[in-house]
């Protein structure tokens, strides 16, 4: 489903542009941007990247749709500076890799950002992987291959590789879970966790950077 909803194509820009083709990538696809979304001019996507409306996305961002593919971000979300965005390849010989795919609503994706989930400073999230909606991860954090629910907070610096983590867990900052024993141990945020709702606040700020930087005469617009 396109993000663009809009019958005319944003004009692309050195920081927005195709893949080139490949043996692991044969089509080339442009960004598919909502034009409700604000993408910073130092920041730099390509290929098979989906970008919906509400989005920030801010410098020094990556989001590379050139290898794993396709990438998509839905409503509402902040993709923060140096944030990394990019997935193992999906297709080799013009033949489907599946386990570097995971289906959301029907759809294979290399990498699925759900809606209101907010990606923190430098953080890294590499497909196969699946961030579902109102999460917050925290700065400099890891994802690889792996599902992680919806209402979860990770603090800045842990690692979650080949694992799912359940709805509404709470992961340390520096936490590394690799095992499904570790994800299950994971605790249930309640009212007692001191940063149980920080997504709530990040996501108003960014969320009104976004509107702020579309409707300023200073920014540049795609």
């Amino acid at each position: 489903m396109s993000c663009a909803r809009s019958t005319s194509l944003k004009k692309l820009t050195p920081n927005v542009r195709p893949n080139v083709k490949t043996d692991f990538n044969t089509h080339i696809n442009k960004p598919d941007i909502s034009p409700e979304a604000y993408i910073d001019p130092q920041s730099s996507l390509i290929g098979n990247v989906q970008i919906c409306r509400q989005v920030y996305v801010g410098p020094f961002a990556s989001i590379r749709g050139d290898e794993g593919q396709p990438i998509r971000v839905e409503d509402g979300c902040n993709i923060q500076d140096g944030v990394v965005l990019h997935a193992l390849e999906t297709e080799r010989d013009g033949r489907i890799v599946d386990r570097n795919l995971y289906e959301v609503n029907g759809i294979k994706h290399a990498v699925y950002i759900g809606k209101n989930v907010s990606l923190a400073h430098q953080c890294q999230v590499h497909g196969p992987a699946v961030v579902d909606e109102n999460t917050f991860v925290g700065m400099q954090s890891f994802i690889f291959r792996s599902k992680v629910g919806k209402n979860v907070v990770i603090e800045p610096g842990a690692l979650i590789i080949g694992v799912t983590v359940g709805d509404g867990r709470y992961v340390p900052a520096g936490k590394v879970i690799t095992t499904p024993e570790e994800a299950d141990k994971l605790h249930l945020i309640t009212g007692a966790c001191v940063i149980g709702d920080i997504n709530t606040g990040v996501l108003h700020v960014n969320k009104q950077l976004a509107s702020g930087y579309l409707h300023s005469r200073e920014s540049t617009r795609l």
